[in-house]
């Protein structure tokens, strides 16, 4: 019935205004959440729902980074690696049951023992959590960790421990309560449905203006442009560029772009994971490296001022230290000799796995091909290609990372570099590095160790940043929901004009 309801409501729309009297801001976007519980899936529109329909003990502001109160009224350091909460009285999750220490003491021991989350490199600092009072937990850490307080406020929502151990781990994800301005009543392969939580505490986050949000996903992007078109939702993002004219030039339509902390990147098997492989040989990666042309990917796809990055992270990161990568110069002559050097004056073949948009993928696959280097492309649907990339099978892997919308390189080194699915280099010293500076809280020591670690993962051409995302917008005219710089967009905070 609910998702009858829900096509119903997608089929009535002739243009937004239609639906701001319905009280419902629809949204269109291709990548489907795998699976709602937001510790179970590691992808953008995940996280951004994760925002939506559940809190944390802390948020980051959207437009300051300054750190505020959430489900907790306060914090403090009683030691260096312990972390003190005072909760907020009166806060109930969606279900009414109320929010206590043990809910977070629930959460943290979940996520840091739980084998299925989806980014263990999210909590690998946590020790663990003590209840102290009803309202007072105690958050422990393994080592020194200076980007405690952004994790937390980015990746650590709260779960409702009764509910969850009475429905299980699976129950919970068919029916999730969270503590968040939004309640999720649906949630499938195909579509979500959130409705305003009329219970919601007086939060930094506010009161949604908007009743009620239905997200469809998991379309093409001419079904997600062709949504926005004809009326039948009212927002739309990451769709290509080459469209945003045709949407720009309809009066009940605003297209807008923003660069995000997001960036593309070209994974290569170093470590010979997916098997013996021309791609363990230094010079082979350096000819990969070489031979893609970064800069036109940039400027002609990605479109909108995207950037070419030096350094394996976000320039603005706490710690990502552009100067101490080799430079990447496109250079097809030096990819063929390097080729040459390595033994494969011929080339060789490969796999190019994939979930990036296809055109992307291609221009990619173009660039080796123009050298000899033939990549098969396989072009996946999120889900699927995230789970090929952890079991080791995708000795080229383009993919994005959006580092949580964390300002530290905290957030991505060691996710990619320190032994987990998705670190293809496997390299003891690389890790070791990663992980000294992880526990190290004097600034001037730890920039000079992401520094060494940099220079490495670019010495040995392990991972290629290829750009920036610049995220690309549309909605009605009569929707009021401004970009911010972190690429989470709060529809909590959206209103009708």
């Amino acid at each position: 019935m609910r998702a009858l309801l829900l096509a119903l409501l997608l089929a009535l729309a002739t243009p937004a205004c239609a639906q701001k009297s319905a009280d419902t801001l629809r949204i269109t976007w291709r990548e489907a959440v795998p699976d709602i519980d937001p510790y179970r899936n590691s992808t953008r529109n995940g996280l951004v729902i994760a925002h939506q329909a559940w809190d944390g003990l802390i948020m980051r502001d959207p437009e300051s980074f300054a750190l505020k109160p959430l489900l907790a009224l306060s914090w403090k350091f009683s030691s260096d690696t312990t972390i003190d909460f005072e909760l907020r009285p009166g806060v109930t999750f969606h279900n009414g049951d109320p929010l206590t220490a043990d809910d977070v003491v629930y959460t943290v021991t979940r996520a840091i023992t739980d084998p299925v989350v989806a980014v263990p490199s999210n909590y690998s600092w946590l020790a663990g959590a003590e209840r102290l009072g009803p309202l007072q937990v105690r958050l422990k850490l393994k080592r020194v960790f200076p980007a405690a307080l952004e994790f937390i406020a980015l990746t650590l929502p709260i779960l409702p421990q009764a509910y969850r151990e009475r429905v299980g781990a699976e129950g919970y994800s068919r029916a999730p309560i969270g503590a968040g301005p939004y309640r999720i009543t649906a949630a499938d392969a195909d579509h979500i449905e959130l409705e305003r939580f009329d219970g919601y505490y007086p939060s930094p986050k506010g009161r949604p203006a908007i009743g009620r949000v239905l997200i469809r996903q998991g379309v093409d992007g001419k079904t997600e442009i062709d949504d926005l078109q004809s009326g039948r939702a009212d927002w739309i993002w990451q769709f290509l560029p080459d469209r945003a004219d045709e949407i720009a030039a309809n009066p009940a339509l605003v297209e807008t772009r923003a660069e995000s902390m997001r960036l593309g990147y070209l994974s290569i098997d170093a470590a010979g994971r997916a098997g013996p492989s021309p791609l363990t040989n230094l010079k082979i990666r350096q000819a990969i490296m070489a031979a893609i042309d970064r800069t036109t990917l940039a400027r002609t796809l990605v479109q909108g001022g995207a950037r070419v990055p030096e350094a394996p992270c976000y320039p603005s990161q706490v710690g990502c230290d552009s100067q101490a990568a080799a430079p990447i110069r496109f250079d097809r002559a030096r990819a063929r000799a390097l080729l040459a050097e390595a033994g494969y004056p011929d080339g060789f073949q490969t796999e190019l796995v994939s979930y990036v948009l296809p055109e992307y993928t291609k221009a990619v696959a173009a660039d080796l091909a123009a050298v000899g280097i033939r990549a098969e492309i396989v072009q996946l649907p999120l889900p699927q290609a995230l789970v090929r990339a952890a079991s080791g099978h995708a000795p080229l892997y383009m993919g994005s990372w959006g580092s949580y919308s964390i300002n530290d390189v905290q957030a991505i080194l060691p996710y990619f570099f320190t032994g987990g699915d998705n670190d293809y280099a496997r390299l003891p010293e690389l890790t070791e590095l990663i992980e000294q500076a992880s526990g190290t809280t004097t600034p001037d020591r730890r920039r000079a160790i992401y520094t060494r670690a940099i220079r490495l993962i670019s010495e040995q051409a392990l991972w290629l940043p290829l750009h920036t995302y610049v995220t690309t917008y549309a909605m009605s005219r009569s929707l009021a929901l401004r970009p911010t710089p972190d690429e989470l967009p709060r529809f909590y905070l959206a209103t009708w004009r």
